[in-house]
């Protein structure tokens, strides 16, 4: 699939000194960046894929873990602490 790509001067400058910085091609450059920015919302993709559907399990199953629990045992973690991971309870 051939592509015409129509970019503004000033665009168009700032990526072939940034090619030329990584010994690289203006096109090779721009490929990159497309394929590094695509990769970038497709995982952002499934992370809300992952929400949507992480609410939904607990919708339909009323089990999760408090929002304070999850926070105080990542503090704890990240403070080097060894703490049991909480777990999922029904909440009403």
């Amino acid at each position: 699939m051939a592509v015409s790509l129509r970019i503004p001067e000033k665009t168009k400058r700032r990526v072939e000194k940034l090619a030329r910085d990584h010994d690289t091609t203006a096109h090779a450059f721009m490929v990159t960046a497309i394929e590094e920015r695509l990769a970038a919302e497709e995982t952002r993709a499934a992370f809300y894929a992952e929400a949507e559907q992480r609410l939904a399990d607990m919708e339909k199953t009323g089990k999760g873990i408090p929002a304070e629990e999850v926070f105080d045992y990542i503090r704890a973690r990240t403070q080097g602490k060894k703490v049991t991971r909480p777990k999922a309870r029904k909440l009403k």
